[in-house]
């Protein structure tokens, strides 16, 4: 075979072995990584419907030892909880011992300590839950049917980086009143129901560091950040640490697909535990600026992911396994259990399912651009458990 003809055929496999690297990671099931993938999507799937009232039945621990037990430097809680539905039915229905103030923020809530001594942020219902929210796609105050989404969609993304959350009814005046710090009690007005979310962090772990984030917004009119005007912004980034190694960028890039999908442009800052030299997670704190308006898809929430033009082959692989509808039906059946259901409205499943396209059509769009190599990362990094 002449030279030419040999470099033609060279040409020819390379270019088919990174069309099949494509097709494989696009929904097909003959690479190892996919296959992996798979399973772990067949197992969430199967863990997605939780029990309503359940108990913990086989163990003597507090269902706050047990949710702290879960806490590792890559994960709030493993793949396998099922103890989960008692944790959070404990969540719901646990007497309050203390209420007081929230921590620092401008959004109204407060700390509860529930029977046992677990802390929890509580989070008032301040809007219907089909109002929209207009104006800029980080306006509005706090929603807090928003937190129990965005817990849920953590969980069928497979990232497991957010604390746990569930809906409450909870009647102020006999629940909170006879506890409440005379601080709080000059800030609430306590009366009637209110659907308030609670928040379960266990810091058992380490205490949390909070770190800037290299994609926030200025929020001053007028005045742009790097990002939003250098489209080379990322290599910029790609020379800081921890962005420089370790798995603390693709964690941005997870979170950016995270926050498109929830239409949460308002993550400022982000926190990690301390000490842990970039490794740890970026965990998926303070969700509530998320399904503000169904009809918004604010592109530039994106940016960490088109700047940059890579994403986690597993992130990939489990979002074509969402497509097509799979999403939003998930979306519903996970929050099928919690005290507050429906806990989205039609619009926002509809805007799920909408958004992943958007999402998958940029991943392709950068592979187009500079290959399926250099786009698609394989990390895996998952550190044991103290």
């Amino acid at each position: 075979m002449k030279l030419k003809q040999r470099v033609v055929v060279l040409c020819a496999v390379l270019f088919l072995l990174g069309l099949a690297k494509v097709f494989l990671l696009d929904g097909g099931e003959g690479s190892a990584a996919s296959r992996r993938d798979l399973r772990d999507f067949r197992k969430m799937e199967a863990s997605l419907a939780l029990a309503k009232e359940a108990r913990l039945t086989h163990t003597l621990q507090s269902p706050w030892e047990v949710a702290a037990q879960w806490v590792g430097p890559r994960e709030v809680f493993p793949d396998e909880t099922p103890e989960l539905a008692a944790v959070l039915n404990a969540l719901a229905t646990a007497r309050v011992e203390r209420a007081d103030v929230g921590y620092k923020g401008t959004q109204l809530k407060a700390l509860l300590v529930l029977d046992g001594g677990q802390k929890v942020v509580f989070k008032p219902k301040r809007y219907a839950r089909d109002y929209v929210v207009e104006g800029e796609p980080y306006a509005g105050y706090d929603r807090h049917n928003a937190e129990i989404a965005a817990f849920h969609l953590d969980r069928i993304l497979g990232f497991r980086r957010a604390p746990l959350v569930v809906g409450r009814f909870m009647n102020l005046r006999t629940e909170i009143k006879p506890v409440a710090t005379d601080q709080l009690l000059s800030t609430f007005l306590m009366h009637g129901q209110f659907h308030p979310v609670i928040l379960l962090l266990c810091l058992q772990n380490g205490y949390l560091q909070k770190h800037r984030h290299p994609w926030g917004r200025t929020y001053r009119e007028g005045k742009l950040a790097r990002w939003e005007y250098d489209e080379s912004y990322c290599e910029a980034v790609k020379k800081m640490p921890p962005y420089d190694a370790g798995p603390r960028l693709l964690d941005v890039i997870d979170t950016a697909i995270f926050d498109y999908l929830i239409g949460n442009a308002d993550r400022h800052h982000y926190e990690s535990f301390q000490d842990d030299g970039g490794a740890s997670m970026l965990i998926l704190l303070d969700n509530a600026k998320s399904f503000g308006n169904p009809a918004l898809d604010e592109r530039s929430i994106l940016a960490p992911l088109y700047q940059c033009c890579m994403v986690r082959v597993s992130t990939w692989n489990r979002l074509n396994l969402l497509k097509g509808g799979v999403l939003s039906s998930a979306m519903r059946q996970a929050t099928a259990h919690d005290p507050v259901f429906p806990v989205l409205t039609g619009p926002h499943l509809t805007a799920l399912d909408r958004r992943l396209n958007g999402v998958l059509a940029t991943v392709r769009q950068c592979m187009e651009t500079q290959g399926a190599d250099n786009t698609l990362i394989e990390d895996r990094m998952n550190l044991p458990h103290p």
